[in-house]
């Protein structure tokens, strides 16, 4: 086996075989790369349909879990001595022209109101909320004139750790699905509900 020696011209022919092995390797990349980008945008999009699908699925049940709620409700605090003669959901309201919050059911009769937040699932933090929400919706009140008693209430299908326990504490009713429908949790003797 013989070697030639390297010349200016074999080394020139060599560095040209070699910058268009690289051109070719580049190109294949930069064709891998674009399909790689394509696969990408497509996973992307089936991601957000099916993100939107889920949330669309969230809002329906949640919307199931507070017409479960609404269906029985009036009678049940009937039964516990509020006179509720009329019924709204989705009730907002607002300060200064702008909308504050909303009420999922709201519960009334000349009187007294009773301001229920409804959640698919109930957590400390979420009763928070609604607290503030009573206290912002007091404000409302008090800002058009409407002296009316308010009493809070939470409904859940599902309620974590400590939230029940939480929003008894808190002076606010408690409604949770009792097996066959949902029911006013049973209330510890001296239960006085607040008002705002």
């Amino acid at each position: 086996m013989s070697t030639q020696p390297l010349t200016i011209e074999g080394i020139l022919k060599m560095i040209e075989l070699s910058g268009r092995e690289a051109d070719k390797r580049r190109a294949e990349a930069d064709k891998r790369q674009a399909e790689a980008d394509k696969r990408w945008a497509e996973a992307d999009k089936r991601w957000e349909a099916t993100r939107k699908k889920i949330d669309s699925l969230g809002d329906r049940l949640g919307e199931i879990i507070e017409d479960m709620v609404r269906g029985g409700i009036v009678d049940k605090f009937r039964a516990l001595g509020y006179d509720v003669t009329q019924s709204s959901q989705n009730v907002e309201f607002g300060l200064a022209g702008a909308t504050s919050g909303e009420v999922d059911l709201f519960l009334e009769n000349g009187d007294i109101a009773i301001l229920i937040e409804v959640k698919t699932t109930l957590t400390v933090k979420k009763i928070r909320k609604h607290i503030k929400r009573l206290e912002t919706y007091r404000q409302y009140a008090d800002a058009k004139g409407d002296k009316r008693r308010f009493i809070g209430a939470v409904a859940g299908a599902v309620f974590k750790n400590e939230a029940k326990p939480f929003a008894i504490e808190n002076g606010l009713f408690v409604i949770a699905q009792s097996g066959k429908a949902f029911e006013i949790v049973a209330l510890p003797e001296g239960f006085k509900a607040k008002e705002w």
